[in-house]
């Protein structure tokens, strides 16, 4: 930034330690073959105990091609198919991008204001969070050090130092961090028979980042800049990848509107790990889109199937949306315990299935069979 600054940018110049998860993962492959794949709980922690093998691979990877490929299998690609044979998640990010971009020159919505400190964040956190996780200490930390906004484990949330946030980022961070992320992970904690539910296991990411960003959705909670950002994360993805370096992808969030300190660290998130001279990057960053994608359509057939109890087992831990039609049964015995939490939006369970019932009849409604004059039609003129 300094070199920016001075009108001479260089790439960063990185280096990670390598090899230091060796042992780690013949301990994860000696589990694997412990476990029982024909019955559904040996298959989950197989599958859990995999994904943990793949991640520890992929940091002992970083800086050479094996780190994106193996990236890609945890998290995906931007150009992976939302459904087989359709639009991609980046089609999905282009679209966001547009449309955001439009209403914003558009003037349609006013500039948001950040106005917030980081530490003025944590404290008005805690004072939201604090009473809801009565049983348990949770902690809200100012962190300089965080590549993301802010991120949360079972009891600490950690915010950016020197950040600044708006009011809807405040709920954002209620909703996202708080009653998504710490919430699963405590809830996880809490099952008596499987309390690894309570790990942030890298399989889980996509439906744990997408149920987090629905959180937001269905709470009102989300906004054109928020969608906006996760939109152009993918596309950076996909920036990187196709070969883009470091400066490159920094002048394509500063002329998407981020100002400097957001867009290097934006830029960071998709580098950390990889190349600053590209094409061997961090893919994680598509499983906003993606993943609200997912759980808003798996939601949507839940409650078209009569199955909106699905919505309640999303929460007992932190699973991934296949866990949940593969695990039904231990929840229906009481081997999974329903939510020791259940965040504001799920409590109020009618509000939520009526958005859902609604949202599954307008999926029937083809925009492009429809135009604007056949309403002036309809009514006369």
């Amino acid at each position: 930034m300094k070199g920016w600054e001075a009108g001479g940018p260089k790439l960063p110049v990185v280096s990670y330690p390598r090899g230091l998860h060796e042992r780690q993962i013949i301990a994860l492959h000696k589990l694997m073959k412990h476990c029982d794949r024909s019955h559904p709980i040996g298959n989950y922690i197989y599958l859990t105990a995999a994904s943990y093998a793949t991640a520890a691979k992929m940091l002992d990877s970083v800086e050479t091609p094996a780190f994106t490929e193996l990236s890609g299998v945890l998290y995906g690609r931007p150009t992976d198919a939302i459904n087989p044979g359709g639009l991609t998640h980046l089609d999905a990010a282009d679209h966001f991008i547009e449309m955001t971009g439009e209403f914003m020159a558009a003037s349609a919505v006013p500039p948001t204001l950040y106005k917030l400190s980081a530490e003025e964040v944590a404290t008005v956190l805690f004072e939201q969070l604090e009473p809801f996780f009565h049983r348990h200490k949770i902690r809200i930390d100012v962190d300089p050090s965080l590549a993301s906004r802010a991120t949360a484990g079972a009891q600490r949330i950690r915010i950016r130092e020197g950040t600044p946030f708006s009011m809807m980022d405040m709920a954002q961070l209620v909703n996202h961090e708080g009653f998504v992320h710490m919430l699963t992970s405590l809830n996880g904690r809490n099952q008596p028979n499987l309390p690894s539910m309570g790990l942030g296991a890298p399989r889980t990411t996509g439906t744990q980042e997408g149920l987090a960003t629905f959180a937001e959705l269905i709470t009102s909670a989300i906004d054109l800049n928020r969608l906006r950002r996760i939109a152009l994360r993918t596309r950076a993805v996909q920036m990187g990848l196709e070969g883009a370096d470091f400066l490159q992808v920094f002048r394509y969030f500063l002329e998407a509107g981020q100002d400097e300190r957001e867009s290097f660290q934006s830029t960071a998130r998709i580098f950390r790990g990889g190349d600053p001279r590209g094409r061997i990057v961090f893919t994680k960053d598509i499983v906003y889109v993606q993943g609200l994608i997912s759980v808003h359509t798996f939601l949507r057939k839940a409650v078209q199937l009569n199955k909106f109890h699905y919505a309640e087992h999303l929460l007992a831990g932190r699973f991934t949306l296949g866990d949940i039609i593969a695990l039904e049964s231990f929840v229906e015995s009481g081997f999974i315990v329903p939510p020791l939490y259940e965040p504001p939006w799920l409590k109020n369970r009618s509000c939520l299935a009526a958005y859902l019932c609604y949202s599954v009849f307008a999926n029937k409604i083809h925009l492009g069979m429809v135009t604007l004059e056949d309403f002036s039609r309809l009514a006369g003129y």
